[in-house]
């Protein structure tokens, strides 16, 4: 068994038509796995996070503000979601479906969240349709277990995991890998521990060759206990967001090559699907699904 995490609440927005962001897919990716007889034993669902669970690690009169919807117009703006109770109760269990990941990730050694990667969400304000940094508070799940010195988050989203780099900066035992557009989203970024940024049309195989030595790099340099990974598909040559020229096959060796380093490397694994922005929700179903073939939950 495989264990993946869902809720239907993670597609149970309301957004203006037109709307930039592609809600419509965590549903469709758990339809599709159903279609491919995935067992519904393996499904686990979240319950939402409480205001306890976040305030040591978050801004309290941000956490406030955004639970209350009191924050200020030019805050949502930068989330870029208009604000609603559904939209904290989605984001509460989102969220929650991450830090569920990574406790399943420990006991099984893998594990996948059929949504995650908001990693745009800083302690004290939220940006990119990112309020709470899921892969962060994952991280520190990870760490509350005993055997776990040193968490590994590896960020392949084609935007850098700014919030991410800032958040754990001083915490030695979260390190922060990304590999991203050099020329995209956030226009100013952060130092994450290992930063690998490339150029615009990138492809397969230079893409490839850099993971390769990324994940060599710091699986040696900082021998993690356990890995998170950020498994966006907005690198797609599609993406309308992404500007990195990556097939649907080089994104399949991208997953599978991350899965067989960690099971190598003897390293439990808790991916989330990241971030993916195709307007074709069943173009970008598909896309998102080599995440499930690369870890053998589908062929």
């Amino acid at each position: 068994m495989i264990p993946l995490v869902f809720h239907p609440i993670y597609s149970q927005l309301s957004l203006p038509v037109r709307h930039r962001f592609p809600i419509e897919k965590y549903q469709a990716i758990r339809d599709k796995l159903a279609e491919s007889a995935v067992p519904d034993n393996w499904f686990y669902q979240p319950q939402p996070l409480t205001i306890n669970d976040l305030k040591a690690h978050f801004c309290p009169d941000y956490l406030s503000g955004l639970l209350a919807g009191t924050l200020e117009p030019k805050a949502m703006r930068r989330i870029g979601f208009p604000w609603s109770e559904q939209l904290i109760r989605r984001t509460l269990t989102a969220v929650a479906g991450t830090c569920l990941t990574a406790r399943l990730a420990l006991e099984h050694g893998k594990a996948l969240n059929l949504t995650g990667g908001y990693h745009h969400a800083f302690a004290d304000f939220g940006s990119g349709f990112c309020m709470l940094n899921d892969l962060y508070l994952a991280a520190r799940t990870m760490l509350e277990t005993a055997e776990i010195d040193k968490v590994l988050i590896v960020d392949c989203d084609v935007h850098q995991g700014d919030g991410t780099a800032k958040l754990a900066e001083n915490n030695p035992d979260i390190i922060t890998l990304s590999l991203h557009g050099e020329k995209n989203f956030p226009h100013r970024k952060q130092i994450s521990d290992m930063d690998f940024p490339l150029p615009k049309g990138t492809g397969d195989d230079d893409y490839l060759d850099t993971l390769d030595s990324a994940l060599s790099l710091a699986f040696n340099l900082h021998r993690p206990d356990a890995v998170i990974y950020d498994a966006g598909v907005d690198v797609h040559i599609n993406d309308d967001l992404g500007h990195l020229h990556i097939s649907t096959a080089g994104i399949y060796r991208r997953d599978k090559l991350v899965f067989e380093r960690c099971e190598k490397a003897g390293l439990p694994v808790a991916a989330v699907i990241g971030g993916g922005y195709q307007r074709d929700i069943v173009a970008l179903t598909e896309v998102h699904l080599q995440l499930f073939r690369a870890a053998g939950v589908v062929k």
